[in-house]
């Protein structure tokens, strides 16, 4: 077991641990979904007023009236997300059909919190409290007065709309979350202001960005044509929402520990065998993790005799289906102790109700992009400390909570870094770029950012871009071809090949691989040995590569009646499956209504690779040695890659391969990944390769 220092007992000698008290707010429990309408609507009622929000719903009007913009800092569970957007409604800025706009980072938060907002105002969701995700729209354009959608989508909507003339008000929820989208959306909301001073900008952060943030948003200084200097001020107004929660003892660890994953497993039973009831939150840093987590609790709890363990642990990770993740929300049964492992998704964007108890692992999944290797990279790597305050604060809202870190006192004080890198400064810039093209902003260096980009990231993007026929000399979008991918909400490089299947007459087979490549996996994990899904993939696999496999899954697929059974039996995850058949049927209008051709190749899968190709030329590799499963080296960059064990080509090394994307873990693995003929090369792409 992992020591920790416990208040009340004699202070450890010689030792990095202490216990402190939280500093931060603390707040009043609240839940994000509708497992909650037992309150009735009176009891509703009396639930929003006790949120720590309440008591500003006069100031946060008023500021809203007088200011252009207000930035509002607040804990997550203060209630602001959810109450807000109905404060403006009830103050009659969604009257005359306007609307009011929330943005959230994370595709999760935008369902649960647009749920949980119909369910409040008790209204059925999709009407007149809608949301929008990629890939889902659930609004009406006539009824819907409160929309919720991410960042991105809101990016996408100007594209049609630049200036966002439907919205009275946008409100950015969780800006310190810093995602490359939200960091676009500010500098264009900041533009959009000088050509439209009536729309009304709320940007909701945590404590340490609202100072940059204010002073990004003042244009106090700058002089407006005198037509225009009235109306609101252009100086940001900053509300603190105070919480009047419960304490957080924070327990940090004496020692460093080797293997957090087991060390949180070690704390969950030390709580659960020592600490009065309560749930427990722990942070780990993704799906591996946490599914090998919830394995290892489940094991033990089993050991301890099920009926004695009370036990019940459950995953939530972006990648769960919609009624795993309603588990997570649902009140814990009597006589049980709910054990939420959950990735930094549960840190500020989703407040779950009855947490007393937060085991912090101290590390987070964060990408990072090297533009001079083109290599993106999902690494472990450690949180700030603003991320480890958010963390603890998760445990103090039904009754005085504790959070665990598993780490020392020391390393936090000294070593943690204040806040983190945005992902502006970390991302490959190509699908910003080529937005902000599409917006009109040519000089994209000049462009009011937040943080600013890396140059060595803004010319890897403009490369790519001007080597797929997306920008021309002149840094414009070409036309068609550019303006084309830019109408798609995909990675720019699977537009370019949606586009290549038009000409070379196979776009429905380029929709439905755009459509499985979309998706994270849509194989089951965890059911079963990997023997067993080893051999169901070989049911569908073809030696050209994983592309032509799931071409082949969809056809079996279909064939079965879209069954759910056909699923469970090959280890298909019906979900998935049915997210595939949505996403291709809107991948299908949008390009109806670009004017390219639909058309199928039936059996010619030689076309699909070639389409793939000049989608993907840039990921080329060569195979250098056969032995290990095979070594492959990037013809752009030299780097030595090795194809990933969930692809159908892993033990058959072909010559020359095309890879959909690389990650890396003790070395670089290709995924999804296509067998291609190097002639293929110079023909699809002469301005690329030479012989």
């Amino acid at each position: 077991m992992s020591r920790f220092w416990r208040p009340g007992s004699e202070r450890p000698q010689p030792s990095s641990l202490s216990v402190l008290e939280d500093d931060e707010p603390g707040f009043l429990p609240f839940s994000t979904l509708a497992s909650n309408s037992s309150y009735g609507y009176g009891g509703l009622e009396r639930h929003r007023q006790r949120l720590p929000v309440f008591k500003y719903r006069t100031a946060i009007l008023y500021l809203l009236e007088t200011h252009a913009t207000t930035i509002i800092v607040g804990e997550t569970g203060s209630g602001k997300t959810t109450q807000i957007p109905q404060y403006l409604k009830e103050a009659g800025w969604a009257d005359g059909g306007r609307v009011v706009v929330c943005t959230q980072p994370r595709r999760l938060a935008v369902q649960t919190v647009a749920s949980r907002v119909a369910e409040e105002m008790d209204v059925k969701l999709g009407e007149e409290v809608g949301y929008t995700i990629r890939f889902e729209d659930l609004t009406k354009s006539a009824v819907t007065r409160i929309k919720f959608l991410t960042d991105g989508v809101l990016l996408r909507e100007m594209m049609d709309d630049p200036l966002l003339s439907k919205y009275s008000v946008v409100m950015v929820d969780e800006a310190h979350e810093r995602s490359l989208s939200t960091d676009m959306l500010l500098g264009l909301l900041k533009k959009i202001q000088r050509r439209r001073p009536e729309l009304r900008l709320i940007i909701s952060s945590a404590t340490i960005e609202a100072k940059s943030i204010a002073a990004f948003f003042n244009q106090s200084k700058k002089k407006l044509p005198a037509s225009r200097d009235f109306g609101p001020s252009r100086e940001p107004a900053i509300l603190s929402v105070e919480g009047r929660g419960y304490d957080v003892q924070i327990h940090f660890l004496e020692e460093p520990v080797s293997n957090y994953l087991q060390a949180a497993v070690s704390t969950v039973l030390d709580i659960h065998n020592q600490e009065p009831m309560g749930d427990v939150l722990v942070f780990l840093t993704g799906q591996d993790d946490i599914d090998a987590a919830v394995q290892m609790l489940t094991d033990e709890a089993q050991n301890l005799a099920a009926h004695r363990s009370g036990l019940l642990v459950l995953p939530l990770y972006a990648g769960l289906s919609r009624a795993e993740q309603e588990l997570v929300f649902s009140p814990t049964p009597r006589g049980k102790r709910k054990v939420v492992i959950a990735t930094n998704i549960a840190e500020t964007s989703l407040t779950l109700e009855g947490m007393v108890y937060v085991v912090d692992s101290g590390f987070s999944k964060q990408r990072f992009y090297n533009p001079i290797t083109d290599i993106e990279s999902l690494v472990v790597a450690p949180i700030s400390k603003a991320s480890a305050r958010q963390r603890a604060g998760r445990a103090g809202r039904v009754r005085p909570g504790k959070c665990f870190r598993l780490y020392t006192e020391e390393y936090f004080e000294s070593e943690m870094p204040l806040e983190g890198i945005p992902e502006m400064q970390r991302s490959n810039l190509v699908s910003c770029v080529i937005q902000l093209k599409a917006l009109g902003i040519d000089n994209i260096l000049g462009f009011d950012w937040l943080a600013s980009p890396s140059p060595e990231g803004m010319i890897r993007a403009l490369e790519v871009l001007y080597s797929l026929g997306i920008l021309d000399e002149d840094s414009k979008l070409t036309s068609p071809t550019g303006f084309q991918v830019a109408e798609m909400p995909l990675d720019p490089m699977l537009s370019r090949m949606i586009i290549s299947g038009s000409q070379f007459g196979c776009s429905e087979e380029m929709i439905i691989i755009a459509a499985f490549l979309s998706l994270q996996s849509i194989w089951v994990i965890g059911r079963g040995t990997q023997k067993e899904l080893d051999e169901a993939k070989q049911g569908f696999a073809v030696a050209e590569g994983d592309h032509i496999t799931y071409l082949n899954v969809y056809k079996g697929f279909l064939l079965s009646g879209k069954s759910s059974q056909w699923c469970h039996k090959n280890l298909i995850n019906y979900q998935a499956m049915k997210k595939v058949l949505e996403i291709r049927e809107q991948l299908h209008k949008l390009v109806q209504r670009l004017g390219l051709v639909l058309k199928s190749c039936g059996q010619d899968t030689q076309v699909v690779r070639k389409a793939i190709t000049s989608g993907f030329f840039a990921h080329a590799c060569r195979l250098e040695s056969s032995s290990h499963g095979g070594m492959y080296k990037t013809i752009r960059t030299s780097q030595e890659v090795y194809i990933h064990p969930s692809s159908v080509l892993f033990r058959v090394t072909p010559k020359w391969v095309v890879y959909h994307s690389l990650v890396s873990t003790d070395c670089q693995y290709m995924r999804n990944v296509i067998a291609v003929d190097s002639s293929w090369f110079t023909e699809l792409a002469p301005h690329f390769f030479q012989i």
